[in-house]
C-alpha cells in the first residue's frame, strides 16, 4: 500500500512539474529563477546572448558573499548590480535565490553575517498593492541581455513588459550601463541614484553619490555624505550637459540623453553598436569613471572622469586627511597623526581619515601643546573666525586656549581663522599649481608637547644622518677621481659631447627659452583666459610691449610633462604655414609653459559652431580654403619630415585660424613620431571619441591612416556646419525646411548614405542656401567618405587626400563604411 502512495506521489508530482513548465510566464530557461527553479550555493543564471551573469560574488579576500550581476565574458566578475550590499551571506551553502510562494518577492535566502539562523537577507519588497495576482508564487525573474533583472507578474512572458513588477534598474548601485537609468520617478516619488562601494572589498553603500537635483531640474550632482555637492553636471542643453565635454556625452560609441515626461526624469545612454561593452562607475574615490572594455587586450581603457582631479572630490582623506595630487595615493596623515584605519586606506578607503598619535594635553593653568606649521596647502572651507586676534601670535593664542581648537591660519587679507574638533579638504599645494584655487597659506596644526619633540628630534637625527651621508659621498667620489685619471678623462669627454649636442640643438631650433617670471609679466599675471583642454590652459599674452602671444601653462604632473617634451620635440623644428607655430617655452621647477604665435581667430570649433547670433554664417569658399589648410598641414607631417608624425588628435577645437582664416594644426601633445622604417606603431588608445579611428578602438597598431580618419570627420563638419553626433546646429536657422535636413542620428551616418546616392547637395550646410560650388561640395563629400572607411587600407593617404581637393585627381564614388551602416540599421 505504502508502495502504490509513492508511486502515485511520483506521478502528481512529474504531472504538476510538466503543467508549470508549459505555463508560459514559468519557463524554465537558463536566463530564469522562479519559485520551481530558485538558484541555489554556486549556480548561476545566464542571459539569453550570454552577455550577463547573476550569482552569488565574494570581493577580494573579504569572506562575505553577495548576489550580483557582472558581465559574462569579461575575466574577472566585473561587478555592474548588487542586491545585498548592506547584508552579506557569510557562506554559499545554504544560500538560495527564489520566488516566494507567499508574496511572489524575489528573495535571497541564506545564513547572513549577522545571524547564526536562515532567513531573508534581500528582497524586492513588492508592496501588498503591487501583487495582485492570486498565485503569487509563479511570478518569474528574467536576466536580460542588457543586465537587467526583471521580475514579471504570473501568466506573463518575459518578452511582456505590461506587468513587470520590479527590475534592478530601478534600484541602480554604483554602475550606469548601457539602456539603465539613474533620475526620479515622479509617481511614487523615488529616486534613481549611484551610491559607490565603501572599499574595492566592501560593496556596502559608501559616502559619494550621483543623483539628479531634488529641487526639479536636470542638472546632476556628486554628493559627500548626501549633502555635501563637489561636482555638478551643469544643466541639460538639449545635447549633452553644460559642463561634461562633448566626448563624453555623445559620440560615435553610445548616445546619451537625459528626458523628461510626466512619470519620470532621467539620465541614460544607448550604444550604438551592442557588441561594444561601456561601463559608468561612481568609484570609492568619489570620481565618476567611463570605461570601454578592449577585446584585444583584455582590459578596461579609462575614457572620461569628473572630477579630473582626484582631490577635488570633498573630504576624500577624511578627518585630518591631506590630499596631495602628486603622491599615489593621493591621502597622506600629517605629521602626528596615522590612519584611522590601516587596513581601509589599503582598500582605497581613505574616509575614515587619521587619528592623533599622542592626545593633546589641555586643561589645567596653562596648555603644554605646540603647533607644527603645514606650509603651501589649500585650507578647509569649514573654519571659524576670529575678529578679535590682529595678528598670528594672537590667533595662535586664541586657538590655544580653547581645547577644542585642533588648527589654524593667519593671514593679513583674511585674519585668524581656527578649526574646532578636526578639519576636512585640507589639500598640499605646490609653487606652479593652478592659479584658479586659493592662493596657498600654511596651517598650523596643534600638537602635544611629546609629539613634536618626537618630531624635532627625528628631525634632527635625520639631519645629522643626511649630512654623514653627503660626507661619505663626496669622500668616495673625490677617492675616485684621484685614483683614476681614466675615469676623469672619460668624465670630460662625455662633458663635452653633451655640451656639442645641446649647442646643435640651439642652433638648429630658434625657440626661446622664457622664465616663469618674464611669462607672468606678459599674460599680467595669467588674467586674460582664452581657453582650455585636457592639458592646460592658455592665456593671451604680449611680448615687447606690442606682439601678442598664447601662453599654455600645462598642469598635471605626468601628462603636463609629457606633452610638454613631446610639443617642443614637435614642433621646435619644423615650421610650416598650416601648423601652430611654437615660439619658446618656459621650465621652472614644476611649472612648464609653452608659447605660441597668437590666433585671433580663435579654433575651427567656436568659428564653425559659435552660439552668437551676430556671428555671420562661415562661406564655402571660407571652409574649403580650411579644408586644403588643414590636408596640407597633415600631408607635411606624414610625409615631409623625416620622421612621419601622426598627430593623433585631430578635430576643429586643435585647429586654429589666424586672421586670414588660415588654418594651423595645434596641440601635438598626444603626437607619435614614426621612423621612415616602420608603418605603424603599437600605441594606447588616444584622441577624442567621435574622430578616432576604429584600429584605436581595436587597440591595434595605428598608422598615419588615423589622422585621415579624423580628417574625414571634420571634412563632414566643415560641409555641414554641424557636430557629427548632435541633433542640429548650434546657431539659429529661421526656414523652417532646414530643421527637417538635420538628422537626429550619427551625421555621418546620414550623410554618407546621401552621397552613396549622389545627392551631396542636401550634407552641405542648409545656411548657405545654394552657395556652394557643385564640383568642391562633391569632392569634399567623397573625400570624406574615402577617409572614414572601416578598414586604414581602403583610405588615402593625405597627399591623395590633397590632389583630390585640389582637383588634380578625380574621386569615385565611394562605399558606405560597414560599422556605419551598422550604426544605421540600429538607429
Amino acid at each position: 500500500m505504502s508502495l502504490s502512495i509513492s508511486i502515485v506521489a511520483t506521478a502528481l508530482a512529474v504531472l504538476a512539474y510538466c503543467c508549470t513548465a508549459g505555463h508560459p510566464g514559468t519557463v524554465a530557461a537558463s536566463d530564469t529563477v522562479s519559485a520551481q527553479r530558485p538558484l541555489r550555493g554556486d549556480d548561476t543564471v545566464v542571459s539569453a546572448k550570454a552577455k550577463f551573469e547573476l550569482g552569488l560574488f565574494s570581493p577580494g579576500s573579504s569572506g562575505r558573499f553577495y548576489l550580483g550581476i557582472w558581465y559574462k565574458n569579461v575575466p574577472g566578475k566585473t561587478v555592474i548590480w548588487v542586491g545585498n550590499r548592506e547584508n552579506p551571506l557569510s557562506s554559499v551553502a545554504s544560500a538560495e535565490l527564489r520566488v516566494s510562494t507567499n508574496d511572489g518577492n524575489l528573495e535571497l535566502v541564506g545564513l547572513s553575517q549577522s545571524s547564526a539562523s536562515l532567513g531573508v537577507v534581500w528582497s524586492s519588497n513588492l508592496s501588498s498593492s503591487t501583487v495582485s495576482s492570486p498565485t503569487p508564487g509563479s511570478n518569474v525573474a528574467v536576466l536580460r541581455d542588457n543586465g537587467n533583472l526583471v521580475l514579471f507578474g504570473a501568466g506573463n512572458s518575459s518578452s511582456n513588459s505590461n506587468n513587470v513588477l520590479w527590475q534592478s534598474f530601478d534600484h541602480p548601485t554604483d554602475t550606469l550601463a548601457p539602456d539603465a537609468w539613474i533620475g526620479e520617478n515622479k509617481i511614487t516619488g523615488e529616486y534613481q541614484t549611484l551610491r559607490s562601494w565603501r572599499n574595492s572589498e566592501d560593496p556596502a553603500p559608501g559616502m559619494f553619490t550621483d543623483t539628479v537635483d531634488h529641487n526639479g531640474s536636470s542638472e546632476f550632482f556628486y554628493l559627500w555624505n548626501g549633502s555635501r555637492a563637489y561636482w555638478r553636471s551643469g544643466v541639460w542643453t538639449g545635447r549633452t550637459f553644460a559642463n561634461i565635454p562633448q566626448a563624453a556625452g555623445q559620440n560615435v560609441i553610445f548616445n546619451q540623453t537625459y528626458v523628461e515626461t510626466p512619470a519620470y526624469r532621467r539620465l541614460t545612454h544607448v550604444l550604438y553598436d551592442n557588441a561594444t561593452i561601456e561601463r559608468l562607475v561612481l568609484d570609492f574615490t568619489g570620481q565618476t569613471n567611463q570605461y570601454l572594455w578592449l577585446a584585444g587586450s583584455q582590459r578596461w581603457q579609462l575614457i572620461w572622469s569628473a572630477p579630473t582631479v582626484p582631490c577635488d572630490v570633498y573630504a576624500l582623506c577624511g578627518a585630518f586627511g591631506i590630499c596631495n595630487q602628486r603622491r599615489q595615493p593621493p591621502c597622506q596623515c600629517p605629521p602626528g597623526f596615522a590612519p584611522a584605519a590601516e587596513r581601509d586606506w589599503g582598500l582605497s578607503d581613505w574616509s575614515g581619515g587619521c587619528h592623533r598619535s599622542a592626545p593633546l594635553r589641555c586643561g589645567g593653568n596653562a596648555s603644554t601643546d605646540g603647533f607644527l606649521e603645514i606650509p603651501d596647502t589649500k585650507l578647509p572651507d569649514d573654519s571659524f573666525a576670529v575678529s578679535s586676534a590682529q595678528n598670528r601670535a594672537e590667533c595662535e593664542l586664541a586657538c590655544l586656549e580653547n581645547c577644542s581648537c585642533q588648527a589654524y591660519a593667519f593671514s593679513g587679507s583674511g585674519g585668524c581663522a581656527v578649526w574646532h574638533d578636526g578639519f576636512h579638504n585640507l589639500e598640499q599645494l605646490y609653487a606652479g599649481d593652478d592659479g584658479d584655487d586659493p592662493s596657498p597659506s600654511s596651517l598650523y596644526l596643534r600638537l602635544s608637547e611629546s609629539e613634536l619633540q618626537h618630531l624635532r628630534g627625528r628631525g634632527a637625527k635625520g639631519k645629522k644622518y643626511r649630512l654623514w651621508l653627503v660626507l661619505g659621498i663626496v669622500l668616495a667620489c673625490l677617492a675616485a677621481l684621484g685614483a683614476s685619471a681614466l675615469v676623469a678623462r672619460m668624465l670630460l669627454s662625455i662633458r663635452r659631447r653633451r655640451l656639442e649636442e645641446k649647442m646643435a640643438k640651439q642652433n638648429g631650433s630658434s625657440l626661446q627659452v622664457y622664465s616663469y617670471g618674464e611669462l607672468r609679466a606678459a599674460t599680467k599675471n595669467f588674467s586674460e583666459r582664452l581657453g582650455g583642454g585636457g592639458f592646460g590652459t592658455v592665456y593671451c599674452g604680449v611680448e615687447n610691449g606690442h606682439t601678442q602671444v598664447a601662453v599654455k601653462k600645462l598642469e598635471g604632473l605626468r601628462q603636463g610633462d609629457k606633452q610638454f617634451r613631446t610639443e617642443v620635440y614637435t614642433l621646435g623644428l619644423i615650421q610650416h604655414v598650416n601648423l601652430i607655430r611654437l615660439l619658446g617655452f618656459c621650465s621652472s621647477g614644476d611649472a612648464k609653459m609653452l608659447v605660441y604665435e597668437y590666433m585671433p581667430n580663435g579654433s575651427l570649433y567656436s568659428y564653425l559652431f559659435s552660439s552668437s547670433s551676430s556671428s555671420p554664417c562661415p562661406s564655402w569658399h571660407d571652409r574649403y580654403g580650411i579644408m586644403l589648410g588643414i590636408a596640407r598641414g597633415l600631408a607635411y607631417l606624414h610625409e615631409g619630415c623625416r620622421e612621419c608624425i601622426i598627430h593623433c588628435d585631430i578635430k576643429p577645437e586643435n585647429i586654429l585660424l589666424d586672421k586670414d582664416l588660415c588654418p594651423k594644426i595645434a596641440d601635438f601633445g598626444m603626437a607619435k613620431l614614426l621612423g621612415r622604417d616602420f608603418s605603424r606603431v603599437l600605441t594606447t588608445i588616444r584622441g577624442t571619441i567621435g574622430y578616432l579611428a576604429p584600429e584605436w578602438i581595436s587597440e591595434l597598431p595605428i598608422s598615419a591612416k588615423a589622422d585621415v580618419y579624423s580628417f574625414g570627420m571634420v571634412v563632414f563638419e566643415l560641409i555641414s556646419g554641424r557636430r557629427n553626433t548632435e541633433g542640429g546646429h548650434d546657431v539659429d536657422c529661421t526656414e523652417a525646411e532646414d530643421a527637417a535636413q538635420r538628422p537626429s542620428t550619427f551625421f555621418p551616418v546620414w550623410a554618407s548614405a546621401r552621397v552613396a546616392e549622389g545627392d551631396t547637395a542636401a550634407v552641405a550646410d542648409p545656411r548657405l542656401h545654394g552657395n556652394v560650388s557643385e564640383g568642391e561640395l562633391e569632392r569634399a563629400c567623397r573625400v570624406a567618405c574615402w577617409c572614414i572607411q572601416d578598414q586604414e587600407a581602403h583610405r588615402p593617404t593625405m597627399a591623395q587626400v590633397l590632389q583630390a581637393l585640389e582637383g588634380v585627381v578625380d574621386v569615385y564614388a565611394p562605399p558606405v563604411p560597414q560599422i556605419l551602416q551598422h550604426l544605421a540599421s540600429l538607429t
